[in-house]
């Protein structure tokens, strides 16, 4: 803006709208109107009977205070929602909450208050949902405070008996279509939680381990190997040799019988240079060269015990590291199980479910399986079995929960069969709309290649696996009729039944297994909470009247393709045959200032409840919408400063546009379009290319672009330009004067444009504005619908005159303030411009009237184009300015320096025009 003051005019004007920010004690009060008459219901009401949007919400878990991440992705949520809604789609936001699984559990037991051991099941249970619901009102506030709108007096919650019965429902369907079984396989365990783990519980992190190279002794070569050479396996994990029962070699690699350190060896041809290295041997001597389907069936001596190890051939075996002989224990590993199966090897696990071996390990019982490793590796070394033991640093799969490293390990489990669906599902995921794009490829690669999704947790708190089992023959029951009882009694009496009644009551009467007999047992197991969290498109979108399955979207943090977006595709497809969600959109992690990941050891965390008490909810809610989201983000305090600096921009543009409409009546004071002048035409006409961008950029989710949007046009295209240039017309004009009513009708349009377009993005600040804007008739911005783009406006001949002009306006005002730093003038209307254009900039200016009040200056003379410029000028690429000070008196109202300052006798301070104005008694 110009350095222009107009005195009390200018402050008499903006004091009447006392719109002064303090957001962190005005939000509340603002929130609390908002529940005092219900904005949700009201907002809702006024979308009845519209098309529907659905934005279906992942539950965040219920312990702790939210972090920055929820603050990002409650928010990024509520734009969208309040966006459909103003865009005119009935768009309800149901809130919801992940209430099982371990945290929790480790919560209660490691709180003090309650000893585990001493009491019941269902009285442990009841400590944690009680402690659940706690954090669940806790994060409601904290997100309230955010000025997320949505049903939180009807939130959803994983632990509500409807919820609960409705997974049930979910669980039967599934296995009605006989994607449901159990078997004994290899499985992420967790010793630290004494549970099994699904793939979307596993994070990888860095681990130091034992790196062994270990020599089986042949003892039966079976005509092709020497009953003296031994085949080497490399392993990183030596505790596992006690369960070895074989070793795999690949059909169509080649594998060489040498000689080296006074002994023989085979291994992997493609191999050999870097075993050797690795295990030191000085010189090797290749004696023979085998297949490795020539191998097959080979017996090896067991480096431990008195049993023998068959050599297999399968195509898991790779050349990657190692010795392409790899060791194979099929109770510790996927493909060791697989091809096990396929050998008939049988599984041996001698580890129990806290990590310590059993006595089917002899030696070992008892000795948890990391402090193995190096015994193990010390009896090895002692037999002369290991060539070589050193350490390595390798990404090994943790719980995501207890941060402790996990194993293989084969177990019964229930399971879900993914490869019976799995082409529906890549199937589904063709038709998904993707944001970004390169989601659907990351989605599909984790489903073609996950394997089965085990589905059952050793643990107490959760959705108990409605299964019995009878006591004659234990075979599992389970059935659509036994299902719908326990739905029944579950969205009755909640899941706590399953523990506090017996088998019979939890049957439907007359249950008796094909055996004949009618006693049955309860499976002990829970299931996964990522089941729990995946139907919840059931337990929610289908059951409640206001939203409707599918969702159009799910939006959650770029994790959950292996988390919430995965296990929802798979219940979907399985029991409905498509995907629960239209689309997905997803975002990334917050970082520091300095790109680095938050943690508390760092002291680089951002606290939204501390940002909403500092500097308001408004200010995050921008600097979300400020960030590309798709991608990682920054935020940090400097960060916040700067985006509260962009507020204060957008917030005081809207200031200066209301105390200018004080006096406005858009119902009698409107001037129609073809009376405006073209400054106020073409203000009008950005005004619509602007509110087109946005509106657009909001479709595609882009909020950068639409903070960067409508933030230039207040700083640049309003504040620097147009609403600069029209200060003159609105203080100085007589009240009624027509250029000046057709100004305030360009500011009343401007304000209640952008007014909307901000209301997604800062709704606190939007409905405070709104309640000053002159002859609105709705109670709230929020029910509001965004404006319209006026298409017939746009003249792109106009657009371009005033484009080519504001840049040679730029000019002017970089030759105004260097006149103003050298103290030749003091502010711009003390000055007098001569301009020396080109023949262009020439036949530009000559299209314009009253440069002085465009420049804001006093007196400007445009010099016939080809006038030599004086050596004072400052010159620029398309014309030379000079300044000079204005002749004649400063109009003490307007400020204008001119000469006919005291001609009126009466007014003898003034100019003639503000004379004229003063005593028609038509001032402002």
């Amino acid at each position: 803006m110009s350095n222009v003051d107009y005195g009390k005019t200018l402050n008499l004007l903006q004091t009447e709208f006392p719109m002064r920010g303090n957001l962190p004690q005005a939000e509340p009060k603002l929130q609390q109107h908002w529940d005092e008459v219900d904005m949700y219901k009201l907002v809702q009401e006024s979308r009845r009977g519209k098309p529907k949007f659905i934005l279906h919400d992942g539950p965040p878990y219920a312990n702790g205070d939210i972090h920055i991440g929820h603050a990002l992705n409650k928010v990024l949520k509520d734009i969208i929602v309040r966006f459909k809604t103003m865009q005119g789609y009935d768009a309800p936001y149901v809130p919801g909450w992940d209430t099982h699984g371990l945290p929790i559990e480790q919560a209660i037991a490691n709180g003090g208050k309650v000893d585990r051991k001493k009491m019941s099941v269902t009285e442990f249970r009841d400590y944690c949902k009680e402690y659940a619901l706690e954090w669940v009102e806790k994060q409601k506030k904290q997100f309230r405070r955010l000025g997320i709108r949505g049903d939180w007096d009807n939130p959803y919650v994983t632990l509500q008996p409807k919820y609960e019965a409705q997974q049930i429902r979910v669980f039967g369907g599934m296995v009605n279509k006989g994607y449901i079984y159990k078997g004994l396989k290899p499985v992420y365990w967790s010793p630290s939680s004494e549970s099994a783990l699904a793939e979307a519980e596993i994070e990888y992190k860095d681990k130091t381990s034992t790196s062994i190279y270990v020599a089986f002794q042949v003892q039966d070569g079976k005509g092709k190997l020497p009953e003296d050479a031994s085949i080497v396996i490399w392993t990183t994990t030596p505790w596992t040799l006690p369960a070895n029962l074989g070793i795999s070699l690949h059909p169509d690699f080649d594998y060489v019988l040498v000689e080296a350190a006074g002994r023989k060896f085979v291994l992997a041809q493609g191999l050999l240079e870097a075993a050797t290295k690795e295990i030191g041997w000085p010189d090797v001597k290749v004696l023979s060269t085998y297949k490795g389907s020539e191998l097959e069936h080979v017996l090896c001596k067991h480096p431990l015990y008195d049993r023998t190890s068959l050599v297999m051939v399968g195509e898991h075996v790779t050349l990657e590291a190692g010795t392409g002989c790899v060791h194979t224990a099929p109770g510790h590993g996927e493909d060791d199980f697989a091809i096990g199966q396929k050998y008939n090897l049988g599984v041996l696990c001698p580890v129990d479910d806290q990590g310590h071996f059993t006595a089917e390990a002899p030696g070992f019982e008892g000795m948890f399986y990391e402090k193995g490793n190096k015994l193990i590796t010390d009896m090895l070394q002692e037999s002369g079995h290991v060539l070589q033991a050193t350490t390595i640093q390798h990404q090994y799969p943790h719980d995501w929960r207890t941060k402790k490293p996990v194993i293989y390990r084969a177990t019964e489990q229930w399971f879900a069969s993914i490869d019976k669906f799995r082409q529906e599902m890549l199937d589904e995921i063709k038709r998904i709309n993707w944001t970004p794009e390169w989601g659907e490829i990351r989605l599909h690669n984790m489903i073609a290649e996950r394997g089965d999704w085990c589905i059952s947790r050793q643990r107490a708190w959760g959705v108990p696996i409605p299964i019995f089992y009878c006591r004659s023959c234990n075979e599992p029951l389970v059935n659509e009729a036994t299902i719908e009882h326990v739905a029944g009694i579950f969205e009755a009496e909640g899941s706590n039944a399953w523990f506090e009644r017996d088998e019979k009551e939890l049957l439907p009467s007359g249950t008796v297994c094909s055996c004949g007999h009618d006693h049955f047992r309860k499976e002990t197991d829970i299931m996964d909470v990522w089941f729990d969290s995946g139907s919840s498109h059931v337990a929610v979108l289908e059951s409640r009247e206001e939203l409707q399955w599918p969702a159009d979207l799910y939006l959650e943090g770029s994790d959950q393709y292996r988390g919430w977006y995965n296990s929802s595709l798979i219940t979907g497809v399985a029991v409905k045959g498509s995907s629960p969600y239209n689309g997905i959109l997803s975002h990334g992690f917050t970082l520091d200032g300095e790109g680095r990941k938050m943690s508390k050891s760092l002291g680089n965390t951002i606290d939204p409840n501390q940002v909403c008490d500092k500097l308001g909810a408004d200010i995050l809610r921008l600097w979300v919408s400020s960030t590309d989201f798709q991608a990682d983000q920054r935020i940090s305090d400097n960060i916040l400063t700067q985006t509260s600096e962009g507020y204060r921009k957008i917030r005081n543009t809207l200031r200066f546009l209301l105390g200018n409409l004080s006096d406005f009546n858009p119902a009698v004071d409107r001037v129609a379009v073809s009376e405006l002048s073209e400054l106020d035409r073409f203000a009008l006409i950005r005004l619509h290319r602007m509110t087109d961008k946005v509106i657009q950029a909001y479709d595609k989710y882009e909020f950068h672009v639409v903070y960067q949007a409508i933030h230039h046009f207040c700083a640049v295209e309003l504040s620097a330009f147009y609403l600069d240039i029209l200060k003159d017309r609105l203080y100085a004009s007589a009240a009624n004067d027509p250029g000046r009513k057709a100004a305030q009708t360009v500011l009343y349009d401007t304000l209640t444009a952008i007014t909307k377009l901000i209301a997604p993005i800062l709704p606190h600040t939007a409905d405070e504005v709104w309640k000053y804007i002159p002859g609105v008739e709705l109670s709230t911005v929020q029910v509001a619908y965004l404006p319209e783009v006026d298409a017939s406006l746009f003249d792109k001949e106009l657009e371009e005159k005033w484009e080519k002009f504001s840049y040679l306006r730029d000019d002017v005002l970089k030759a105004l303030e260097e006149a103003r730093k050298s103290k030749l003038i003091g502010n711009s209307l003390s000055a007098a411009v001569h301009l020396y254009p080109n023949g262009e900039a020439a036949k530009l200016l000559s299209g314009f009237d009253r440069l002085d009040l465009l420049f804001i200056v006093s007196e400007v003379v445009v010099h016939p184009a080809g006038d030599a410029a004086p050596e004072d000028a400052t010159a620029f690429k398309e014309l030379s300015v000079r300044i000079a000070v204005a002749g004649g008196e400063k109009c003490e109202r307007c400020w204008i320096v001119t000469p006919e300052v005291g001609q009126d006798e009466e007014h003898p301070t003034l100019c003639k025009r503000c004379a004229s104005v003063i005593q028609a008694g038509a001032a402002v």
